[in-house]
């Protein structure tokens, strides 16, 4: 993610603050599905299939927020309990992740991984790790390796939630500075999301192909946002219903962009990080609380625009998922294969699992995440 002077957050973000539960408007319906597709296999292309609202009776929704005194609206800030550390993590009940077994049909696995050299030359100014392997002096049958320079987020990644609190009021769960892992405590690292595992459904919305065929494009060196209503509509298209407890990942088509681009367009982009992403609104926002998913992810390096689109609204995606939802953030996840294979059976849900490292305090990991279709 790239670096934001913090003076100009505090402006944008005093600015754009929300003053009451009822600020954000209503997003746009979502126009009819003309997919055959769709229709063919009795799919229900209704505003539900779009990933409307299906609420769970114990999870407050966005206009309720918050549940606790004293927390910024539109945070879940006790919702999980006062002391919780993996948020919205916590929707992976047992019966969901019972439930997400049925998405198994065929057996086949998809591992969403980049390797860890890539992007190359990094992005946001990390730098390259090098890798060393040794043999052992005594028993030269025996091979060992190390990392030095390792960055665990410059190639596909969990954010923590401590990666990102919101320059006004705070972190998650309004967990103050001394106790945040990097600022004087270790609460909020990646070790949490470990401890817990991640397993349970997972959705994607190929927006990619969706556009493919509307006739629309992206242009991947620019910081255009995509909207929320082109979100919706891959998802109503496609024919799949988000259910509470999701892991939705967003297929933008970045990857395949960016390991099909030249090495000048790489070493630009290592300079300065120009990227698309999906809308970063209140109501972006308000959609993927009210739809109660456990995560997002995305093959874009920051699953919003960046830098910041000059013109609309003074929101920052990242300060509304990790610091008042709890929500993680995947970036750069590869899901080409996992794509191509949903393209193919038309079916877009699949059983997901990711095993953070456990890094003590870390502020995020390689996902090692799988898909099992």
């Amino acid at each position: 993610m790239a670096k934001i002077k913090k003076n100009k957050i505090k402006k944008k973000m005093k600015k754009a603050a929300p003053k009451s539960r009822k600020v954000a408007p209503k997003a746009a319906p979502v126009k009819k599905a003309a997919s055959k597709r769709a229709k063919a296999k009795g799919a229900k292309t209704t505003r539900a299939a779009a990933g409307a609202v299906a609420r769970s009776p114990k999870i407050p929704g966005y206009d309720e927020l918050p549940v606790r005194a004293g927390a910024p609206a539109g945070a879940a800030w006790g919702v999980f309990g006062d002391d919780d550390e993996v948020g919205t993590i916590n929707l992976l009940t047992p019966e969901r992740v019972i439930a997400a077994a049925a998405s198994i049909r065929s057996g086949k696995i998809f591992a969403m991984n980049l390797p860890i050299n890539i992007p190359d030359p990094p992005l946001f100014t990390r730098g390259r790790h090098t890798h060393t392997i040794k043999i052992f002096p005594a028993a030269d049958f025996v091979l060992d390796d190390y990392l030095d320079n390792f960055y665990p987020q410059s190639s596909s990644q969990w954010d923590a939630l401590a990666h990102v609190k919101h320059p006004i009021f705070g972190a998650y769960n309004g967990i103050p500075d001394n106790q945040m892992t990097g600022r004087g405590g270790t609460r909020l690292g990646i070790d949490n999301l470990a401890r817990r595992g991640i397993a349970g459904r997972g959705v994607l919305a190929d927006l990619a192909r969706y556009y493919d065929r509307v006739g629309k494009s992206i242009d991947f060196t620019k910081n255009k946002s995509i909207p929320l209503d082109d979100v919706q509509a891959t998802l109503e298209e496609q024919g799949v219903a988000l259910r509470a407890g999701d892991i939705l990942l967003i297929r933008i088509g970045w990857t395949k962009f960016y390991l099909s681009a030249s090495a000048e367009i790489k070493a630009e982009l290592a300079k300065e990080t120009v990227v698309p992403g999906i809308e970063a609104s209140q109501r972006t926002a308000r959609w993927l609380w009210d739809n109660h998913l456990a995560a997002v992810a995305s093959d874009s390096p920051a699953l919003e625009a960046l830098p910041k689109p000059a013109g609309e609204e003074t929101e920052f995606l990242h300060f509304h998922m990790l610091a008042f939802f709890g929500m993680p953030i995947g970036e750069m996840w590869n899901l080409e294969g996992l794509a191509e294979d949903c393209a193919t059976d038309e079916r877009y849900d699949f059983f997901l699992t990711s095993a953070p490292l456990n890094v003590p305090g870390g502020i995020g990991s390689p996902p090692n995440a799988l898909a099992i279709k």
